[in-house]
């Protein structure tokens, strides 16, 4: 983001409460990260054959890691063809706003309504912006962190853990995956008019933010987060979305942490998105 975040101590979590403008503003990078493999289809979902490429891909990361801390996971749509990288839990960062927004959109379905003129201007301003005012206000409207992970169950998200601090939500590259999946495939608890709501909002992110996972491929639609830690100075920096690429359209989704500046981030996501796509691909074009 390119206004300043206020962290303020306190949240039931213990953690940070976001106040403002997004939390997001990052490649040194520490901690050691290891290879895990790709996530199996979510409860509920019908479970389509994959190629793992796990190795492959900790092989392509080898060099650019390098000691970062950092997961992604990859998966190819039409080829079935994914992989993962990193198993461990990461800051949500305004990435999480994708997901606010699945659930209100969830609970709009269930009480057989739209979304309100307000409910509307804070979803846009939220993803195209990552306003954090925005944010705070629909986390409310869908019942806190507890509507949060309820609708996650929902969306098949195994591995996140709402937080009220909502940046602070804790999350993996794998779910992340499942949440795009949910957000822009078929087999979705969202209907269709709600995931081309959701997705034509990430396609129209600002022009600032329009980094990361983009690189990877081509008529992005995408959410970035960034957020620096209070007590390390160190910062987060994620980034989940669709790409196109090699006539196949990736779900790709990297987080990590531990990064010197915003910018650093920036380069290891963009290097580690366009990594996992090229493994993808790769194997699409030798199947």
């Amino acid at each position: 983001m390119t206004a300043a975040v206020v962290l303020l101590a306190g949240s039931a979590a213990g953690g940070a409460y976001l106040v403002g403008r997004s939390p997001d503003d990052a490649p040194a990078a520490v901690a050691a990260v290891s290879s895990a493999s790709t996530p199996s289809a979510p409860a509920g979902r019908s479970e389509e054959p994959e190629v793992h490429l796990d190795a492959e891909l900790a092989d392509a990361l080898a060099p650019l890691a390098d000691g970062a801390d950092v997961s992604v996971a990859v998966l190819d749509t039409d080829s079935g063809a994914g992989a993962a990288y990193g198993d461990g839990t990461y800051d949500a960062a305004s990435i999480v706003k994708v997901d606010i927004l699945a659930a209100l959109l969830l609970r709009a379905q269930d009480e057989d309504r739209e979304l309100s003129g307000a409910e509307q201007a804070y979803a846009e301003a939220m993803i195209q912006r990552s306003d954090n005012t925005s944010a705070t206000e629909l986390l409310k409207v869908i019942g806190g962190e507890d509507g949060l992970d309820a609708a996650n169950v929902r969306l098949g998200l195994t591995g996140t853990d709402a937080a009220h601090a909502w940046g602070l939500t804790q999350t993996t590259a794998a779910d992340q995956v499942r949440l795009l999946e949910a957000v822009s495939g078929d087999d979705s608890e969202l209907s269709a008019a709600s995931r081309a709501y959701l997705t034509g909002l990430m396609g129209q992110v600002e022009a600032d933010q329009r980094w990361g996972v983009s690189a990877a491929g081509t008529d992005a639609v995408l959410k970035n987060g960034w957020m620096p830690r209070t007590t390390t100075g160190l910062w987060d920096v994620n980034s989940i979305g669709r790409v196109a690429s090699g006539g196949h359209t990736v779900l790709v989704a990297v987080l990590s942490r531990g990064h010197a500046t915003k910018e650093a981030g920036i380069a290891l996501v963009e290097s580690v998105a366009k990594a996992a796509v090229d493994v993808t691909g790769a194997a699409a074009a030798s199947g």
